[in-house]
């Protein structure tokens, strides 16, 4: 018989610690040889990525510490190994070069393949691919100077006996790696310039492959100023087939060296995605005509001859990582579900036969988990915004009659990002202890086509606010949620929105903020506190410059404190690059004396997001006792948050 128990005060078996330990995350998933390879993200060696292989059912580490497979290029990374023959290529995360690693001679056999770097800001490579023989092609990015954004990109060959990379193309500010026609007479890569993103437009390149190496100049194949193209591969020696987006839709198409282009369905559906990771995979070839995609709802088989998206396991797993492979017959990649954490998993096409790779992590009985609830809601424009209700989930506990929960909006990042109706651990942190958390798909969010993705085009701030409160005033009329007790979350451009939300709504009496943008304008520019990649983003966000100025000001959480309803609690990382702790410093500074209970919480050694287990543990933590200082409910196990006025 559960327990009539205050909301939030639930005593649960998920704790913070479980939530780090479900932090271990595979990634970069491919086959070589007939065996699996993925890179694996360790929060309890302080996040250092090893890489391991799956082979005859087992599992086998091929990279030890203290080697961490990991690069810095755009700030976000990119695919960080590649398997030549019997040489381990990889990027090592301490000083960005590349190394290689002999299997042969064992796990001691590495050797730098690329020069010490001449200044602290060094030069880093990313999304390794095979070239000809004897060498590995990459994207090189070197700082020019202090700034953030004082940074140049070219593509490159490495050689593999090591030596000074030879350049072999700069098309545009942004690249990805050159993929190599099967014949080795052609490449192709993407390329665009500021003040585009990807997702906004990107130019299908190729080139011809010369006598000596080099590349001749380049052609563009597609790719407009409405158009983007976030994944290709070679389809014999005269074609590509590449994820883009003339119909509004992320779709695969085939695409000769003349340019004629076909789309392989006519399906209104996303099977690509933002382009956030050099080396992202959506979509790989099985054969006949046939190609394992990714779809809104999980993996599904796309066949040619009749353009046919049929869905592979659905319903079990409904969130891929963008890394998918073929494996024999079947598919291998990482995947979560309802009940499923992310694991590599092997599915077959045929029959949906799911096989595990890695051993699922034990977790807590699922009567303790929430079961997402696939909702949509009215938007103030007339719009329909998705979002997943998880309501408070326990069997111990049961809340007092008559007393609705209190209510956590989740606001993903990106904002070019989405949520999936899977297992979120860190969610289930919250809604065992009593408290419910809705996921928001705000206008900007991908998996639903370029008008919904441009529902935000100069309106963030407004348009991503108006939604998070929509969703949140529709759960308060339902009956589900506490109207005093709403709170706002989110990380990076999520916790723009979080705080934004928080500075001019009246309607959340908490806000927390993880890495966020707070002032605009100062982010914004060649010369501004954000790195090269998203120094431009923020004017189709928002609006040009200097036109739009004002915009900046009236938006930036900084400039409107004097909306704030409640008390707001900031989380750092003292390294990062992206959203910079000077935002959340001035923040803070201009709260001082205000009378508004706040608190900055910074994690030394911790860049954009956190990937060590104490700090996740004590960010989780943090944010549960803030929520219980604000909304007066006892939070046994869990040490006093210290709010400043």
């Amino acid at each position: 018989m559960p327990t009539i128990t205050p909301y939030g005060s639930w005593t649960s078996p998920i704790s913070a610690r479980d939530v780090a330990g479900a932090g271990t995350t595979p990634h970069w998933v491919d086959v070589v040889d007939g065996a699996v390879w993925w890179a694996e993200s360790r929060p309890h060696e302080n996040g250092r990525v090893a890489l391991v292989r799956w082979v005859d059912g087992a599992v086998q580490e091929m990279l030890p510490a203290p080697w961490s497979a990991r690069n810095r290029v755009h700030e976000y990374g990119g695919r960080p190994w590649l398997l030549r023959g019997d040489t381990l290529v990889f990027t090592h995360w301490d000083d960005q070069r590349l190394y290689a690693l002999d299997l042969r001679a064992g796990p001691g056999a590495v050797t730098p393949l690329t020069a010490e770097p001449d200044t602290p800001q060094g030069v880093r490579f990313a999304d390794l691919c095979p070239g000809p023989p004897g060498e590995v092609w990459a994207v090189r990015e070197t700082a020019l100077g202090p700034g953030r954004a004082d940074v140049a990109r070219d593509l490159v060959a490495v050689p593999l006996s090591g030596g000074s990379p030879r350049p072999l193309a700069a098309s545009h500010h942004f690249l990805t790696a050159p993929r190599l026609a099967p014949d080795g007479r052609h490449a192709a890569w993407l390329g665009w310039d500021h003040p585009a993103m990807p997702w906004d437009t990107t130019s299908l390149c190729v080139a011809e492959v010369l006598g000596d190496g080099t590349l001749g100049p380049h052609r563009v194949l597609a790719g407009d100023a409405a158009t983007s193209v976030c994944q290709l591969d070679w389809d014999g020696p005269d074609a590509l087939i590449a994820i883009t987006d003339p119909g509004g839709w992320w779709v695969p198409h085939r695409i000769n060296l003349d340019g004629a282009a076909e789309a392989l369905t006519g399906v209104e559906a996303e099977l690509g995605g933002p382009l956030w990771k050099l080396g992202s995979r959506w979509t790989t070839p099985l054969g006949g005509g046939r190609h394992a995609v990714l779809t809104t709802h999980g993996l599904a088989v796309l066949d040619e001859s009749t353009g046919a998206v049929s869905p592979v396991a659905e319903g079990e797993l409904t969130a891929w990582t963008p890394t998918l492979a073929r494996h024999g017959d079947a598919v291998v990649g990482v995947a979560a579900g309802p009940a499923r954490r992310a694991a590599v998993v092997r599915v077959h096409p045929g029959d949906g036969t799911i096989t595990d790779l890695t051993d699922p992590a034990p977790g807590p009985a699922s009567t303790y988990l929430p079961e997402p609830r696939i909702r949509s809601f009215p938007a103030g424009d007339g719009s329909t915004v998705p979002a997943y209700v998880y309501p408070p989930a326990n069997p111990d506990h049961t809340g007092p009659e008559g007393q609705r929960p209190p209510y956590l909006v989740h606001a993903h990042g990106g904002p070019t990002g989405r949520h999936h109706p899977a297992l979120e651990l860190d969610f289930a942190f919250f809604t065992s202890r009593g408290i419910g958390v809705v996921a928001v798909d705000y206008g900007g969010s991908t998996g639903r086509g370029r008008a919904y993705r441009e529902r935000l085009r100069g309106g963030w701030g407004v348009v991503d606010v108006d939604d998070c409160a929509a969703v949140a005033q529709a759960l308060v009329a339902e009956g589900l949620a506490d109207p005093d007790r709403l709170a706002i979350r989110g990380g990076s451009a999520g916790g723009f929105t979080a705080a934004a939300s928080a500075t001019t709504r009246g309607l959340y009496r908490a806000a927390t903020a993880k890495y966020p943008i707070l002032d605009l304008r100062p982010w914004t520019g060649d010369g501004g506190e954000t790195h090269d990649f998203e120094s431009r983003y923020v004017e189709g966000l928002v609006g040009p410059l200097p036109d739009t100025e004002g915009r900046y000001t009236a938006r930036s959480p900084l400039h409107n404190l004097g909306g704030l309803a409640g008390p707001v609690l900031l989380l750092q990382g003292e390294q990062d690059e992206i959203c910079p702790p000077e935002q959340a410093e001035r923040f803070v500074a201009a709260l001082r004396g205000s009378g508004v209970p706040h608190a900055l919480v910074r994690f030394p050694g911790e860049q954009h997001g956190f990937r060590r287990a104490e700090t996740m543990v004590t960010a989780l933590e943090t944010e549960l006792a803030f929520y219980g200082h604000v909304f007066g409910f006892d939070t046994p196990g869990v040490p006093p948050v210290r709010l400043r006025r």
